[in-house]
């Protein structure tokens, strides 16, 4: 398990929440932190002293704000609002989606702006390290004043209330759960159930998750288009430096100068180089790869960007200020976030849709340049990779319907004091669906470019591509008669999930 993860006054990282939410990393709360709760929460307790009622202190909640709450009824009022605003429906989100969206919690909370108890924090840190995750419903956010639905599963949890998952994915009652691993509910005080429910806490998560992850894929569609460039016999000479800087967009400089990296060296690129070569131009799912790609790398740098300034931030409504003034404020709305996820959708569905083209070409005989049809052993008697690209295409069409934006709807809500909601949580959704789509995409790519280069011998390929079909045979066998292909797309796409594909061709990355 890795180390734990210092949380504090400062922003966490990227890597940071990635940690937290996949490799089971704790948390520990600074010093820092503990003082800035504990003088945020002074101000809290002295204003819900005071006879002047406060929203989210003394107050109801939303369109109830107007009523003031007597003091014997407040732990009920927090109470009351958890369990209320629990509401999700469908099926439970995954565990690694819920630790993201509890880590940023926390970190919003030590940051010393919502005036919650040290010993609310400090609950929410032993879930995070206790292996328990919450489960969060699919279906209940509307991105506005945050994730509040997601969020308060998890303020339920801390009440002892709702169910879990354990370590081993055993979904089981809080109560009894918390009894085995020494976990106390709390009862929440004033302002608390307000400051942790009323977050973007999910769909940033989502967002930090889908940026590592189509950082990864991004690399390895720049290994499977120099795959098929080399099987479809393209040449690599539109990759050189020269002709990138004369469009200076440093995603594509990036994707090109790793094509030329990844096809160094091939025996099977240097076999058509001469002038005897009479094809003027390649297809350009071949030539574009760098421009496509690249548009996609720049598109994600944005959506970094916008996440790093999330990370920085204080997700609250209302806040405490450092003069101990409590004023709310809309900066619960989740545009800023719900547009970069709406915007990766796009580049999602496009490299997707140019790998299938390339799939394609690689199993027409009448563009393939000399392969057999569908790359078949017996062609007719065999089918070799048709219906591998049917379920390319079917993916792709569906990656396209994905990247209509959720940004752009909006439902009014509660008694229209909600009259505009960004729909950002459901623009997580549906990306982390179509980044799963894109890695189906380019294992069928790697398993029809690699099985092409091997038609292609005696020609050996570049060290590169010859080191990621080395490790797809060890899991996949080379042309031959057909076989139940199903199995064959899933290890390819274990490959590209698990990294190992990455690994063998990372001094080509660099």
């Amino acid at each position: 398990m890795s180390q734990p993860i210092a949380v504090g006054v400062e922003p966490l990282t990227r890597d940071q929440v990635v940690a937290v939410a996949r490799t089971g990393a704790g948390v520990r709360i600074t010093e820092e932190a503990r003082t800035a709760v504990t003088t945020a929460r002074a101000h809290i307790e002295a204003l819900a002293e005071a006879p002047t009622p406060t929203y989210g202190v003394s107050t109801g909640f939303g369109a109830l704000a107007t009523r003031h709450i007597p003091q014997e009824s407040r732990a009920d009022l927090q109470r009351s609002l958890v369990r209320s605003h629990a509401a999700g429906a469908g099926e439970p989100v995954e565990p690694e989606v819920v630790r993201a969206m509890m880590v940023l919690r926390l970190s919003t909370l030590t940051a010393g702006h919502s005036g919650v108890r040290p010993e609310t924090v400090a609950a929410l840190a032993a879930l995070i390290g206790s292996g328990l995750t919450p489960v969060v419903h699919e279906h209940g956010s509307l991105g506005c004043s945050g994730d509040l639905a997601p969020l308060s599963a998890v303020a339920l949890t801390l009440m002892g209330e709702g169910e879990v998952l354990d370590a081993a994915g055993t979904r089981i009652p809080t109560a009894e759960a918390f009894a085995a691993h020494g976990l106390r509910p709390i009862v929440l005080a004033e302002k608390e159930g307000l400051a942790l429910t009323n977050g973007t806490d999910g769909m940033l998560g989502m967002l930090v998750l889908a940026a590592a992850d189509l950082a990864d894929l991004l690399d390895i569609a720049d290994l499977t288009a120099a795959m098929s460039v080399e099987a479809l016999l393209a040449t690599d000479r539109v990759f050189a430096p020269e002709l990138q800087a004369l469009r200076p967009h440093p995603g594509q400089a990036r994707s090109a100068a790793r094509l030329t990296a990844l096809l160094a060296g091939s025996e099977i690129v240097a076999s058509h180089r001469g002038a005897d070569c009479n094809r003027v131009q390649d297809a350009y799912s071949l030539r574009c790869a760098p421009q496509v790609h690249g548009a996609a790398r720049d598109t994600l740098t944005h959506a970094e960007l916008v996440a790093d300034r999330e990370l920085a931030s204080v997700i609250d409504n209302p806040v405490v200020l450092a003069d101990g003034r409590v004023e709310s404020n809309g900066n619960f709305h989740g545009a800023p976030v719900g547009y970069v996820l709406d915007f990766l959708a796009v580049p999602v569905a496009d490299v997707a849709s140019m790998a299938e083209r390339r799939t394609d070409r690689l199993l027409d005989v009448h563009r393939s340049h000399g392969l057999p049809p569908f790359l078949a052993a017996d062609p007719g008697v065999d089918s070799g990779y048709m219906i591998a690209q049917y379920t390319q295409a079917a993916v792709v069409s569906e990656l396209k319907r994905l990247a209509s934006p959720a940004s752009v709807d909006s439902i009014p809500s509660s008694a229209m004091q909600e009259d505009h909601v960004s729909m950002g949580w459901s623009a997580a959704r549906k990306l982390r669906r179509g980044l799963d789509g894109l890695r189906t995409v380019l294992a069928v790519e790697l398993l029809t470019a690699a099985r092409a280069i091997d038609l292609r011998a005696p020609l050996r390929p570049a060290p590169a591509t010859a080191a990621a079909l080395a490790l797809l045979r060890t899991r996949v066998p080379g042309p031959g008669p057909d076989r139940h292909l199903a199995p064959d797309i899933a290890e390819a796409r274990h490959l590209v999930t698990s990294g190992e594909l990455l690994d063998v061709v990372a001094a080509q990355l660099a």
